[in-house]
């Protein structure tokens, strides 16, 4: 089933599909290794609910909710 990261739950863990890199923001999560194929999962999300905390590659990376509704994902089985 495929969805889009900013619609994980916390401690959810997802496959990354696809991003859509037409603008700054897909070009940047490109460029900060969020490719299809990658395993994200949410670990943190701010109080007011945005930004968002994702751990991947051994790393943590903080996105907007709207940036991560440009990326699509996968869930774990």
């Amino acid at each position: 089933m495929s969805r889009r990261l900013s619609e994980l739950s916390l401690g959810e863990s997802a496959t990354v599909t696809q991003v859509d890199a037409t603008g700054d923001v897909g070009m940047r999560a490109l460029e900060m290794g969020v490719i299809p194929g990658t395993v994200v999962k949410l670990v943190a999300i701010a109080p007011l609910g945005d930004p968002l905390v994702f751990e991947l590659r051994g790393y943590r990376l903080s996105l907007r909710r709207s940036e991560a509704a440009a990326i699509e994902v996968a869930s774990l089985v």
